[in-house]
């Protein structure tokens, strides 16, 4: 700040000498015929010089008086955390301090590359993961749409039922058995056992011809008939298996 304020006196000194040249030359312009309106020319001149002096001045002193509170107070500050430091400073420390820095550039050189990289790292995975995100989010929309939800809601259902309808002994006996009942299942979904499934259910809901009344004589000349002889008697070999088997003291 002062250096400044002597540089402003310094140019004022300059611009006094230079008025002073300008007076001795005004005075040899009043000798010469125009020398009235080259005169004034010369005033104008000055005037507007020293008053752009003036107000250089003006804004200097006013940048003063702003800053110099402001300096107080920072040097202020500056003071009252030194204190606090005390003695746990020593200008040792803070050589030690410069010489480990310039001694470690290459490791912090190294350590900011990794940090580089990682930060790198988690903007691509951040990238990355937001396209996971949106994309799986796309897909439980489209399964949801396909009904996948409801389906397994009705699936939680149907397994509560099973809870609820049977124990554990109830279970027990299932997996003792899972193999003749997989067996069981292989053979109902052959395309056989499949189409004969499909023909005895067709054949039970169509309605016989004729009256509704069916008579005794009317079964008889069924009989004739090859393909009800036929069926009788896988009926029959179906009956005689059934007869076959014990019957289980205790079903639910």
């Amino acid at each position: 700040m002062d250096s400044e304020l002597a540089l402003l006196h310094q140019k004022i000194d300059l611009l006094t000498a230079t008025v002073e040249a300008q007076r001795q030359r005004l005075d040899v312009l009043e000798l010469s015929p125009n020398g009235n309106a080259l005169l004034l020319e010369k005033l104008d001149y000055l005037v507007q010089q020293a008053e752009a002096q003036r107000r250089s001045r003006e804004e200097m002193n006013e940048l003063k008086r702003d800053l110099l509170p402001i300096g107080n107070q920072m040097i202020k500050l500056t003071i009252d955390e030194l204190a606090e430091i005390g003695n746990e400073f020593q200008a040792e420390d803070l050589l030690y301090l410069v010489k480990r820095l310039l001694r470690d550039t290459q490791l912090l050189t190294q350590m900011l590359d990794q940090l580089e990289a990682a930060a790198g790292l988690l903007d691509e995975t951040s990238r990355i993961g937001k396209q996971v995100f949106n994309q799986s989010v796309a897909t439980l929309d489209q399964m949801e749409q396909q009904g996948y939800f409801a389906f397994a809601r009705g699936g939680w259902r149907v397994f509560e039922r099973v809870v609820s309808e049977f124990s554990e002994e109830d279970l027990n006996e299932l997996g003792d058995h899972i193999g003749i009942v997989l067996k069981l299942v292989k053979r109902l979904t052959r395309p056989e056992f499949l189409r004969l499934a499909d023909n005895a259910l067709n054949a039970l809901q169509t309605e016989p011809a004729g009256d509704d009344k069916i008579s005794l004589w009317a079964l008889m000349r069924e009989l004739s008939d090859p393909q009800v002889r036929k069926g009788l008697a896988r009926l029959l070999n179906v009956v005689k298996v059934m007869a076959d088997q014990p019957v289980s003291p205790h079903i639910n």
